[in-house]
This record gives C-alpha cells, structure tokens and sequence, in this order.
C-alpha cells in the first residue's frame, strides 16, 4: 500500500475482488513477511477467508510503529 493508507479504502478495495483476483494477491504478495500458502490449499479456503488473510497481512505491514 502507497504512504497515503487508508483503511477504509483497503477494506472496500478488497471486499469487490473476486476470489481470483484476491488468490493472485496473495501468491504475489509484497511484503517484509512471508505468505507461504500453496495455490491448492488457498483455491479450498472461501472468498471471505481469502479477504480476510489479505486485509490481515496488509494491516500487519501498514501498522504504525
């Protein structure tokens, strides 16, 4: 997330993906952790699980100090 985060625009931005575009994010994710989730074990996990980890790990890398 750019240095203007908004918590209310990550959580609409992530509530209108679709479980594609949200498995994609998380495969690829960006960040100073590791997502170590396979394709297979996400594609079982719903749509609403998927946002979940992802509006997680977005918030754990924004947080303030």
């Amino acid at each position: 997330m750019p240095a203007d985060f908004s918590f209310e625009k990550m959580c609409s931005k992530i509530t209108s993906m679709g479980k594609r575009e949200v498995v994609r994010r998380l495969l690829n994710f960006d960040g100073p952790m590791k997502m170590d989730f396979s394709a297979d074990y996400l594609e079982k996990l719903n749509t609403d699980r998927l946002r979940h980890i992802l509006l997680a790990a977005f918030v754990t890398v924004n947080r303030k100090p």
